[in-house]
């Protein structure tokens, strides 16, 4: 079940497509090319997808494998999201140096800043390899036979892939193990911070405005890819260079009108859009209300301390966000799966597939039992499903110290056995090597030290283990306590404040000073005595326990497999795309506005009067830089405003994406980029789990207001003049010639 009630679901119903609809593979974008000329696209499929020349794909990046990048210049600027960007903006903020607050960027490349751990990975090719795979498997397989065999004929077409150069490769799975793939790319590795807008402006509207429309939000970063003199993926060093990238997107700055066709390219994380009837009432009434109750109490506690202390506000800035979005997701998710009817709809879509097999005797035999499966296996599922979002949630990536205990605790255990046989050995030079390795494990757990004290606060984190220890243990039923939780409540008698207190204090994992003495001095008695350690091992064995049910898992793997298989043979003439799986797709569809409720029409975009209009300088989430207020003021828009005077901000489309296309370009009909996605709207916050092709929008940065920021905001004259700028509308040909 953990498949299914993770953020690991990359697999999910493909419906009929609209021309709004679908995230498509580009490889097979011959099944939809006249469709989208159709609605205006003026390029030929080789210029969007092209193994052997540059084309679209080469110009966007996996950002950091959680993001979507785009390529803006021939000198590898990146341009994606600031909340992509914004764990590295906090990462080289600091009270003397708050970038969060300010704003950052680099006016000459020498300015620019590293980031340690950060990638981009460029998409080299795909390849169709399901009859190979399927070749490799049988109907007589478990499904667990079944998952091993995929992933050893996955490694074998990987390793061959990639044999004698220096690409990373691996196959996906689509349509529940339906149809396999195999992804070729090239990843780099040395990626620098080169500019950032304040969060007044790259947050603008904070928690209130997510998911909201109309947005005033400048949620961009921009980064930049460097390699070594010959082009090649390096490690980060002052003697690498600029990136020369096979393709780089032109910047449109004439704007969008309605009706005007959009795509999308992006990596787009997961959607559940097979989820039947049973997963939805699941969902509404047990998973989604149970991350919302968490999350509930890690912010209000997070935000007690940042408001309390500026170097904590910087400290915990990109861990509040990443809980505070998806917190309010689910809680939008679990309104609009009712308000928009899901369960009626995930339930009519089940009684035509009972009806079609029911028809057939050898559907009969095939596809049978499907329903009755998902029957059988949800009502298992929805027993323990609580208590395996609280063993995450409240768990495991809960308290920071349980992790960060689990990790140490981990790799200080192969640091002691390597260090017995060392001690045991005889051979001289095995000693010698064996202790080269020792000292390299101690480094690397000081650095890692460093990295996790930086940006940690140990009271606030103290305050987060007893409320979310005692959350749990009053929220799940004491039968599926973990084995921890009933060990520390029984310690304790039930005072998890108590027990927070004796952890921190107790705890050489606690600080920083206690942290580097006992790495100085490592003695394994100490460290399997350790709270803190002892708390992450606990954690992760609940976690683990909670989502241990091989049958139930078996049985919901093979009932989507087989229900995915029998709606695709039940319509064989529709055109069905595979569900996002954080590989490179492609969405395409119109600007346009749309009608919320009764009531209620939302025009296509805003403009920049609507930041004066929702200016409150005492609130965090909408305060307004004075520079940029005089500019708005005086509409010194330069060449960014439209025709009528006006500044927009952003825009919306329907086009069809999800988490992990934030950051991805909105590209116009010849190749051109106009803006950057960055979220969905409220009214469709159950689109991942089922399109609504009425409402369902995507919130996009216009480019024109990213150019305004960096040019008349920022002075970043350096950066504009990089780009390849369209100021007008060039007849099909001319353009191609220079770009492709």
């Amino acid at each position: 079940m953990k498949k299914l009630l993770s953020f690991l679901l990359v697999f999910a119903l493909a419906l009929p497509a609209f021309a709004n609809e679908g995230m498509w593979l580009p490889l097979l974008l011959g099944r939809n090319y006249e469709d989208m000329k159709a609605h205006g696209l003026q390029l030929s499929p080789e210029q969007i997808y092209d193994v052997n020349n540059g084309s679209l794909k080469d110009a966007i990046v996996s950002f950091g494998g959680f993001c979507t990048g785009e390529i803006i210049s021939n000198q590898g600027l990146i341009l994606t999201n600031h909340h992509c960007g914004y764990g590295q903006i906090q990462s080289h903020s600091s009270t003397e140096h708050d970038y969060l607050t300010d704003g950052f960027w680099a006016y000459e490349k020498s300015q620019e800043l590293p980031n340690e751990g950060l990638f981009v990975r460029f998409l080299v090719r795909m390849e169709d390899v399901t009859n190979r795979v399927l070749d490799g498997l049988n109907d007589d397989m478990t499904e667990d036979e079944r998952a091993k065999a995929i992933a050893e004929i996955g490694k074998t077409i990987a390793a061959e892939a990639t044999e004698g150069n220096h690409y990373d490769a691996n196959v996906q799975t689509f349509f529940h193990g339906n149809e396999f793939y195999l992804f070729v790319y090239e990843t780099f590795n040395d990626i620098r911070l080169v500019g950032a807008p304040p969060s007044s402006v790259g947050k603008y509207g904070g928690d209130t405005d997510n998911w909201m429309w109309p947005r005033h939000t400048g949620d961009f970063s921009m980064f930049r890819v460097y390699a070594d003199k010959d082009g090649m993926p390096a490690e980060y060093s002052e003697n690498n260079v600029p990136l020369t990238p096979k393709h780089h997107l032109p910047v449109n700055v004439t704007g969008v009108k309605d009706g005007d066709f959009t795509m999308v390219m992006g990596y787009p994380g997961s959607t559940d859009r097979y989820l039947t009837s049973w997963g939805v009432k699941e969902q509404i009434e047990l998973y989604g209300p149970a991350v919302v109750r968490v999350r509930d109490l890690k912010l209000e506690i997070m935000k007690k301390y940042m408001e309390a202390d500026a170097a904590t506000r910087i400290q915990y800035a990109s861990k509040y966000a990443r809980v505070s979005n998806y917190w309010k997701y689910y809680i939008g998710q679990t309104e609009q799966l009712q308000s928009n009817h899901v369960f009626d709809k995930k339930q009519a879509i089940e009684k035509k597939f009972s009806t079609w097999v029911n028809a057939d005797e050898s559907r009969k035999a095939k596809y049978g039992e499907v329903l009755e499966m998902f029957a059988d296996a949800y009502a298992e599922t929805n027993k323990s499903v609580t208590s395996g979002v609280y063993a995450r949630e409240a768990g495991i990536t809960g308290p920071e110290l349980a992790l960060q205990g689990l990790r140490f605790g981990r790799t200080m255990k192969a640091y002691f056995q390597a260090k017995g046989m060392m001690e045991a050995s005889e051979d001289e030079e095995t000693k010698t090597q064996m202790g080269d390795r020792l000292d390299a494990i101690i480094d690397a757990m000081k650095a890692n030290g460093e990295e996790f004290f930086k940006d940690y606060n140990p009271s606030l984190d103290r305050e987060m283990t007893a409320g979310l220890l005692e959350l749990y243990y009053n929220d799940i039923p004491k039968a599926q306590h973990p084995e921890v939780l009933t060990a520390i409540a029984d310690s304790f008698d039930g005072d998890f404040k108590a027990y927070a207190d004796s952890l921190f204090a107790s705890s050489f994992m606690a600080s920083k000073e206690s942290y580097m003495a006992f790495l100085e001095n490592p003695v394994d008695s100490v460290m399997d005595a350790d709270m803190g350690i002892a708390l992450g091992e606990g954690m992760y064995a609940a976690y683990m326990g909670a989502n241990d049910n091989a049958e139930v898992d078996d049985k919901l793997e093979k009932a989507y497999r087989l229900f995915t298989a029998g709606l695709r043979e039940m319509n064989p003439n529709k055109n069905y795309y595979p569900d996002a799986n954080s590989t490179m797709r492609l969405t395409y569809g119109t600007v346009g506005d749309y009608d919320a409720r009764d009531a209620v029409h939302y025009s296509h975009y805003p403009t920049s009067e609507g930041i004066l209009e929702k200016k409150d300088n005492d609130d965090p989430e909408f305060v307004v830089p004075a520079k940029l207020e005089t500019l708005i003021k005086t509409q010194d828009y330069g060449n960014y405003a439209n025709e009528e005077g006006e500044l927009p901000v952003c825009f919306i489309h329907n086009t069809d994406i999800t988490g992990g296309n934030s950051g991805s370009p909105v590209i116009n009909a010849r190749g051109e980029l106009i803006g950057t996605a960055f979220d969905g709207n409220w009214e469709a916050m159950s689109g991942d789990i089922n399109f609504e092709p009425e409402i369902q929008r995507t919130i996009s940065v216009d480019i024109r207001y990213t150019l305004f920021i960096i040019d008349k905001y920022a002075g970043a004259q350096n950066l504009i003049d990089e780009m390849t700028i369209v100021t007008k509308p060039v007849k099909r040909g001319s353009w191609f010639s220079r770009i492709f």
